[in-house]
């Protein structure tokens, strides 16, 4: 009987022993799995920049009038926001914010000959050339702009219209098949028409209506906004 009993319990514990094992394998074999689910997932997020899955670039025009903190006149002050003690263009600012929070690639568009920071040099320039329909040449030509799907198009809001750098780039650039997602800055007038004559200007393209437009005086203030309105296109989770 004791012999018996003893093997009952030998046999016994045997069985529990493979249970256990084979448990313990299960678990790992789980853990394993989901660990190479969370690594393809996070390579996806490397390789689409955005929550849709589409590469995105931001296009943008800015003319901050000075780059020293300090002092600034009104003009200055009105085409310039500070964060961290760095002076940004009220545009560039922009987007910034929104190339942080896609991972979008990024392109300012700048003149080859490079605007004066003196406001009223400034704008005898700027008058000049809506008057003339001017298309100022760009200082650099945007490399691979096929492998784009998302163009977010940013510019201030001059005398009720985009800046003419703006109209250089979409008369240079084909545009079909993208969606361009305008934002701006403005001192009251939001997007003017802009909006529709972008679409005009690209009538090949997807134009977003909801746009991001935010005032000069809250520029500094922008961030969550910006956040919420890429949310709200489902652009970011």
């Amino acid at each position: 009987m004791k012999v018996k009993e003893i093997y009952s319990q030998s046999f016994k514990h045997a069985i529990m022993a493979k249970v256990m094992l084979t448990l313990s394998f299960m678990f790992l074999f789980f853990v394993n799995c989901s660990g190479v689910n969370k690594v393809n997932s996070d390579d996806v997020k490397k390789e689409t920049n955005n929550e849709t899955g589409n590469k995105a670039l931001v296009v943008y025009f800015s003319m901050p009038e000075t780059n020293n903190p300090n002092n600034m006149t009104t003009d200055e002050a009105n085409s310039t926001v500070v964060i961290d003690g760095k002076v940004l263009g009220n545009t560039q600012y922009v987007a910034l914010l929104i190339q942080e929070n896609t991972g979008a690639d990024i392109f300012r568009l700048e003149p080859k000959i490079p605007y004066p920071t003196d406001h009223s040099t400034l704008v005898d320039l700027v008058k000049k050339e809506r008057t003339e329909n001017a298309r100022p040449e760009l200082a650099k030509s945007v490399d691979n702009l096929e492998q784009y799907d998302i163009i977010f198009l940013g510019y201030p809001n001059w005398w009720g219209d985009m800046p003419m750098i703006i109209y250089s780039f979409l008369d240079n650039y084909d545009l079909s098949g993208k969606i361009i997602i305008p934002f701006n800055t403005h001192g009251g007038s939001g997007f003017s028409n802009t909006i529709s004559t972008i679409a005009k200007l690209q009538p090949n393209a997807k134009v977003e209506k909801n746009g991001f437009t935010v005032s000069r005086n809250s520029v500094d203030k922008a961030k969550n906004d910006v956040i919420d309105w890429l949310r709200s296109l489902k652009i970011v989770e």
